[in-house]
């Protein structure tokens, strides 16, 4: 399965058109949340990515909430996207998960977040083997910020050994973007807007 996987578009509408135009090329596009900035823009980068009628799977980053997307989705008439968030999707005949928000928790109140523990309790779903779509990267794995601090997800980390996924696909960490990791089996890629085409 050929995938268009990006993140953190934050209300670029020029990546978005590329995003768009480059999506006939794949079988599934995924968007790894912060489609919006501090929960602006979110609408209309939804509605610039709406004309992609291939499957596509989002989740919310940090920067908008569950409810934010699932409405901009909604509004935009964008039929052929599901948002997962704690929940699982199939795709002919592989398996997704996904979970968006920042985790751990950051330090701005606006922040669209999860505790670890609450991270830990929507992932507990995650079935054996699926792809994982998370806005937050895994500690440790392509995660680390210009100071050099691994600001990554311990429970997203403890889901990918359980689970042994064969991709994760994450964003968040902006200095981390087009890094690739590796997890056991698994394949881990921080995305950035750009996009990143992939095979699973």
């Amino acid at each position: 399965m050929r995938l268009l996987a990006f993140s953190d578009l934050h209300r670029d509408l020029g990546a978005a058109a590329d995003l768009a135009a480059r999506s006939g090329e794949a079988d599934l596009v995924i968007g790894a949340g912060d489609f919006g900035s501090v929960h602006d823009g979110v609408a209309e980068t939804i509605a610039a990515l709406a004309g992609i009628g291939t499957p596509t799977l989002l989740v919310p980053g940090n920067n908008e909430t569950e409810d934010e997307l699932r409405s901009a989705v909604a509004d935009a008439g964008w039929k052929a996207a599901t948002v997962l968030h704690g929940e699982p999707a199939r795709v002919g005949d592989t398996a997704f998960f996904g979970l968006g928000a920042g985790v751990p928790t950051t330090p701005w109140d606006w922040s669209f977040d999860l505790t670890e523990d609450e991270a830990a309790t929507m992932l507990a779903p995650c079935p054996r083997g699926a792809v994982m779509i998370v806005h937050s990267p895994p500690a440790g794995h392509c995660d680390r910020s210009s100071a050099g601090e691994h600001l990554g997800s311990t429970a997203i980390l403890a889901a990918i050994e359980r689970v042994e996924p064969p991709l994760v696909v994450c964003g968040h960490i902006h200095e981390a973007w087009g890094d690739r990791s590796a997890i056991g089996p698994s394949k881990v890629a921080n995305l950035g807007p750009g996009g990143a085409e992939l095979e699973v």
